[in-house]
């Protein structure tokens, strides 16, 4: 958490940069798309954990509406052209303005944005509640012919609906994938979402990607994509 006069001046003088992650093609190791990161920084431009900003946030949902909409407006407007972008949106920022249907301004936003084809990510379930609002924002964003994913797919933390892995379009697993690469049990488990996936058209990430072996075990679980630090040098920050 942070202080709320950090916070407040964060917001008023709009410290805030983002980190275009690349999306790597596993078969041809070329960029498929950047996944869109917030970053956030103190007036000596040394850099703030987001997870500690979007804590304090959703104490106050107005708040977190605004930061996040200056967030993703951000995101469009340096993103690299002509590349799919992942966009993180928290469920809570979504509906905090008040606004559903075609009017949400994220929607609107998303929808007048022509450079870059948009996969709004998902964050990752902790409660009952998010699984409800998670399936209402794919069924308006599909409405809205906007693709989706959920993130931190086997992340011990979360939670996830069933049904929304049938509604999104890509799933994403969790870096624990990675770490448990030695667990049998557990990969069964995995294994079968991905065949799942592929049955149904799904495309599959796997994030946590930071050399060599990472990259073979990606490609003997057959996922379609890749994410994370073996790529570093392909990373984009921007801080405004």
């Amino acid at each position: 958490m942070l202080p709320s006069l950090l916070l407040i001046e964060l917001m008023e003088n709009k410290r805030y940069g983002v980190e275009y992650q690349p999306i790597i093609n596993i078969i041809n190791q070329e960029i498929y798309a950047f996944e869109c990161l917030a970053r956030f920084f103190d007036d000596g431009k040394k850099s703030i954990p987001p997870d500690a900003v979007f804590d304090s946030l959703h104490k106050s949902p107005l708040s977190l509406f605004q930061v996040e909409y200056e967030q993703k407006k951000l995101q469009l407007l340096n993103a690299p052209d002509h590349k799919k972008l992942f966009l993180n949106l928290d469920q809570d920022s979504f509906y905090a303005c008040g606004i559903e249907g075609e009017n949400n301004p994220f929607l609107e936003l998303f929808s007048s944005h022509s450079k870059n084809d948009i996969i709004v990510e998902l964050i990752e379930n902790s409660e009952i509640n998010d699984a409800r609002m998670s399936l209402a924002m794919i069924d308006s964003l599909s409405k809205n012919k906007i693709q989706t994913a959920i993130d931190d797919v086997f992340n011990p933390q979360s939670l996830i609906s069933t049904t929304v892995i049938q509604l999104v379009d890509f799933i994403k697993l969790d870096r624990c994938v990675v770490t448990r690469k030695q667990d049998e049990d557990f990969l069964h488990l995995v294994k079968s979402i991905i065949d799942y996936a592929h049955l149904l058209g799904k495309q599959i990430v796997l994030e946590g990607i930071e050399n060599k072996g990472d990259l073979l075990f990606a490609e003997q679980l057959n996922v379609d994509y890749v994410q994370g630090y073996l790529y570093r040098d392909r990373f984009i920050t921007i801080a405004v």
